[in-house]
């Protein structure tokens, strides 16, 4: 009887592992398929073109990351809340979806290095002269009310700055459109959609108010392809690819981003 309960009990933790091990490198390899969640409406990272296909920054990393390891790709639209339990349930090998990481999220998987930008800025024509927020007394700029943009700017804006509040981005961004404000606070994809709608429009970034880029998730226990996506990364920032998706997408140069 206990040879039949430590065989039993061999089993179940064989199939345990198994179960964890499920997403790793080499049976994507055997498989021949990649399954990578990217952000089902969040332009212009992952959202449905005019065609109904999914393009973006993310769509675009996860493409280069299947051709990459030489295998099929399967995408995986998701929302926010999506993203770490279609993970740890394997409905995903990885998340390239806008995440960002913290404490919190780190106790259920793993991060890659950063691979993409993510930040809110201040954005203005090319003949404003504005590098941080002392240079914006005399100006004014437009956000979102109640917004992180709003309580950072409050906050750090010099006496002078003329802070107009609008009740939604939609406003916000008219508001910068049709002149009514000089600098426009925002999200750095916001100010990459006006770009992309106009690109004759005269916007660049003038400094980062707060970032936060984003990492791909990677399932705990898969340390095989949390080491291959970290090299993934770094080669891609080497040969300027990461860079070419920034100006593409975001319509910036791909800024310093951190790793682990």
């Amino acid at each position: 009887m206990k040879v039949l309960n430590i065989l039993a009990a061999g089993l179940a933790l064989s199939l345990t592992t198994a179960t964890l091990a499920k997403a790793e490198l080499s049976d994507i390899l055997s498989s021949g398929t990649v399954k990578i969640a990217i952000p089902e409406n969040f332009a212009p990272f992952g959202s449905l073109s005019i065609e109904g296909e999914y393009e973006g920054y993310d769509v675009d990393v996860a493409k280069l990351i299947a051709s990459d390891l030489g295998v099929e790709l399967e995408l995986v639209p998701v929302t926010s809340k999506q993203r770490i339990p279609f993970l740890e349930t394997d409905k995903v090998d990885l998340v390239i979806a806008t995440m960002g990481a913290n404490p919190g999220r780190a106790k259920s998987i793993w991060f890659s290095a950063a691979y993409a930008p993510f930040f809110s800025g201040a954005f203005a024509a090319s003949t404003v002269d504005v590098s941080g927020p002392e240079d914006l007394a005399g100006l004014k700029v437009g956000l979102t009310g109640g917004t992180l943009e709003d309580l950072e700017l409050t906050e750090n804006a010099p006496d002078g700055t003329e802070i107009i509040r609008f009740g939604d981005n939609a406003a916000t961004r008219a508001a910068f459109l049709s002149g009514q404000v000089d600098v426009l606070v925002t999200g750095n994809t916001v100010a990459a959609g006006l770009s992309e709608e106009d690109p004759s429009l005269d916007i660049e970034t003038k400094f980062i108010i707060k970032e936060s880029p984003a990492f791909i998730g990677v399932k705990k226990g898969n340390f095989d392809l949390l080491q291959w996506v970290n090299v993934f990364i770094l080669h891609k920032k080497l040969g300027g690819d990461l860079n070419e998706m920034s100006e593409k997408w975001l319509g910036q140069p791909l800024p310093p981003l951190p790793t682990f």
